[in-house]
């Protein structure tokens, strides 16, 4: 076996890279998968490790705080670092937390393992997308491969359900986290072979305060957003931390502002595509979440499927997402970003609204089935285009980490925000309905309905929102015209006011091992 190291961003072409694409969409997998897998088990968790109610939803919670707390960090490693190296990290890191998840025996064992897990996530998630975006040329090659990376998330999704039913029914719900080491053992292996190892010219150094202020600002304003089902969004706690979120995120700013060399380059915000992408990044990530929890909801607790049932009912829905995924990717070039992604975002609203139609006494046909064959395409093609126009615009050596991490943070920020603010509105008026139904149990699936169709509708409001933001946001090009020109980063600040810039090499790194 052999691995080619290069010390420039010359590279041969990736002979091995449609491989390549197969291991970083793998490692996605377990990324996306970890987190529905895992939402299965948790009854079986709390019986069998004794945990209280309050303390569950830590077993998700630690999970997300650090994922969506490293996400920016990790792509600024893989642009530092040697990609590979970093995405081998973050594997490694995942595995290791996975065994040490199933052999837990107890509330404090399994919470720090989950929280140690989103840290190898966020590294490996952030890494593939990076390594994915110099490996495939600019145009129709790297579309291709951002369809199947899109496709591959709603293939987790359903995937998670099934799996997450049968492993916890069978074997046990310490399985559902042992499933990820034999897998990630393979991919890391595989990738020793395949993925290149690749150094960049210059290693910029390391903005530590900038990367402190940052992780601690998104980490902290995670948290806040999913403490806000037990605290409220009113609470003392719950606007404290907001606050001290703020001002954290605040401060990376001034920060990045007279770095030399920042974490993340302020003018970087000043490319539409990028500052257009990660705003609709954000709302993506609130409809996309929220809409798999509800739904999932509304299957299992108004119309009593299992959880085996629930996952086979999302196939077709999974399908439509495959196929939307690879829609966009070949049709990205030809009508460029604007137009693909508003018929997404339109498609999405569509089907939320359709979804909204739910009733207490409906069935799989027209309330499920019907609006995820309108839903699922959207989603397709909306994933693949954010991902697309987030990452266009910084495509070279030293910079697609940046991108990578970007667009993560503020899908999973997004998803947060999403899910706690539409969890709440549906939550209250379910609570309101039973109120006045005098905690009348029969009434409780119609009080649900009616909370899910309201969060529904303000969900298909913000999807329509995106279509809107995304005609005057985005530029109408996609992928058919050459990236910026590279640049590099002054060595010295410059005075009065420094142009941050982020500095890359002459060209993109595409090299392969042989």
């Amino acid at each position: 076996m052999t691995s080619r190291t290069t010390n420039s961003s010359a590279a041969a072409p990736n002979d091995h890279r449609w491989l390549v694409l197969a291991l970083l969409c793998t490692a996605q997998l377990l990324v996306v998968l970890d987190a529905t897998i895992v939402n299965i088990a948790l009854p079986s968790i709390q019986s069998d490790l004794g945990f209280s109610d309050t303390n569950l939803q830590w077993v998700i919670n630690a999970y997300v705080l650090t994922f969506g707390g490293l996400l920016l960090l990790g792509g600024r490693a893989a642009d530092m670092f040697i990609r590979r190296h970093v995405f081998l990290a973050g594997l490694a890191v995942f595995v290791v937390a996975s065994l040490a998840c199933g052999l837990s025996g107890g509330e404090a064992e399994l919470i720090a393992g989950r929280a140690v897990q989103g840290v190898g996530a966020a590294l490996m998630s952030a890494a593939a997308l990076s390594i994915l975006v110099v490996t495939f040329t600019r145009g129709k090659e790297r579309n291709i491969a951002l369809g199947v990376w899109g496709a591959t998330s709603g293939v987790a999704g359903a995937l998670g359900v099934i799996l997450g039913g049968a492993l916890t029914s069978g074997p046990g719900w310490e399985w559902v986290f042992f499933i990820n080491v034999p897998i990630g053992l393979a991919a890391g292996a595989a990738s020793l072979r395949f993925i290149a190892t690749h150094r960049a010219a210059e290693r910029p150094p390391l903005d530590a305060l900038g990367a402190l202020t940052a992780t601690a600002g998104i980490g902290l304003l995670i948290f806040a957003i999913v403490r806000t089902e037990q605290e409220g969004w009113g609470s003392a706690a719950t606007l404290g931390c907001l606050a001290t979120a703020v001002a954290l995120l605040a401060a990376f700013v001034a920060i990045e502002a007279r770095h030399r060399v920042p974490l993340v380059p302020l003018g970087v915000f000043r490319l539409r595509n990028l500052s257009g992408g990660n705003a609709l990044s954000l709302l993506l990530g609130s409809v996309m979440y929220a809409t798999f929890f509800f739904v999932t909801l509304y299957m299992q607790q108004v119309l009593g499927y299992s959880p085996i049932e629930t996952g086979v009912a999302y196939l077709p829905l999974a399908l439509t997402v495959i196929a939307g995924s690879g829609l966009a990717s070949n049709l990205i070039v030809r009508l460029g970003f604007r137009p693909l992604l508003a018929a997404g975002m339109a498609l999405l609203a569509a089907g939320l609204a359709w979804f909204a139609q739910i009733d207490a006494g409906g069935g799989y046909a027209s309330d499920v089935l019907g609006p995820s064959l309108v839903w699922g395409p959207g989603l397709g093609i909306a994933i693949v285009v954010v991902i697309a126009a987030a990452t266009d615009d910084l495509g070279g050596e030293g910079e697609s980490g940046l991108a990578s991490g970007l667009v993560n943070t503020t899908l999973q920020v997004g998803g947060a925000i999403g899910l706690a603010a539409l969890s709440t509105v549906a939550f209250d008026r379910a609570d309101k309905l039973m109120a006045e139904a005098r905690g009348d149990h029969g009434a409780l699936p119609g009080a649900l309905t009616e909370g899910f169709q309201l969060a529904l509708y303000i969900g298909a409001g913000l999807a329509a929102l995106a279509a809107v933001i995304t005609l005057l946001a985005l530029s109408g090009r996609g992928g058919q015209t050459p990236a910026r020109p590279a640049t590099r980063a002054p060595a010295r600040r410059p005075s009065p006011a420094p142009v941050l810039r982020v500095p890359l090499p002459e060209q993109s790194d595409q090299g392969g091992s042989r």
